[in-house]
């Protein structure tokens, strides 16, 4: 909400040839409560000045030497190219509030005015414009803070990586289905896996694994159970055998729907010799 004292505290200039005119609506403003009101009789002078206060509303008359209002809107555009023009036109000639409307203006009062009435259409411009600036505001304020967030998010992802980097070989992720889903790390070079291979298909790499090894892994993976430090090997096309280290837990999602699995894995084969490796179940 916009509050009363907002709308009298709003920034005002009012534009019109006649000094006449602009006396009597500096009075009427000032007997309302308005107390940030600026006024000229030169036309020319708006664009300046619109640049250097960006006004919350303009009184606008249209007839006047020099420099119309409808120059004065033109210009003006320039300024507020994607946002809300707060012109309020002022016009004895019934045909050219349309056309005032169609360029840019917000609304119009006729000449003679009526005093309330032009009060009325003031107040309402005013409070649709301070509306749209908190609008901005929140939106500018809005995207700042999505733009820190996806920073702070990249950078702990990236401090992860390299955690991950220094504590393992790789970083991996399956779906419900047992795909991997993401990798980090030389895991294709180590281990021929790729994204959307699933673990029971890898024997048509030729890669052979450790049958009953094997049955532990899928036997706590398929009670999404999660699994510290289990070792395993397996037979590699050339003859060779290979003992990896793996952790993972269950990934589960806001309801307790079960996602998938995430952890990390290591190459231990020059680490461990074949008879200190402890096979575990949990």
């Amino acid at each position: 909400m916009i509050s009363a004292a907002e709308i009298l505290n709003s920034n005002i200039l009012i534009v019109d040839d006649q000094l006449s005119n602009v006396l009597l609506l500096e009075q009427m403003l000032e007997s309302a409560g308005y107390s940030q009101i600026t006024s000229t009789t030169n036309p020319s002078e708006v664009y300046e000045l619109y640049q250097k206060n960006r006004y919350d509303l303009v009184l606008l008359d249209l007839q006047m030497p020099i420099m119309d209002g409808f120059q004065v809107i033109e210009k003006l555009k320039g300024i507020e190219t994607e946002s809300y023009l707060p012109i309020l036109v002022i016009t004895a000639q019934p045909n050219h509030k349309l056309r005032a409307l169609t360029m840019g203006a917000k609304d119009f009062v006729s000449k003679p005015f009526d005093l309330i009435e032009v009060q009325n259409r003031i107040r309402n411009m005013l409070e649709v414009r301070l509306l749209y600036k908190k609008l901005e505001y929140y939106n500018q304020s809005l995207e700042e803070t999505v733009a820190q967030r996806t920073t702070e998010l990249c950078a702990s992802e990236e401090r992860f990586r390299r955690l991950t980097e220094l504590s393992s070989d790789w970083y991996w992720e399956q779906d419900a289905n047992g795909q991997f889903t993401m990798v980090y790390g030389p895991v294709h070079e180590m281990l021929g896996i790729r994204i959307n291979d699933v673990l029971g298909n890898l024997e048509e790499q030729g890669i052979i694994w450790d049958e009953a090894e094997r049955l532990i892994l899928e036997t706590n993976l398929a009670a999404r159970k999660p699994f510290l430090d289990f070792v395993y090997s397996r037979n590699k096309p050339d003859g060779t055998r290979q003992y990896l280290m793996v952790s993972g837990e269950p990934v589960f999602d806001p309801s307790g729907r079960f996602i998938g699995y995430r952890g990390i894995g290591k190459d231990v084969t020059d680490t461990m010799a074949p008879d200190k490796i402890t096979r575990q179940s949990n």
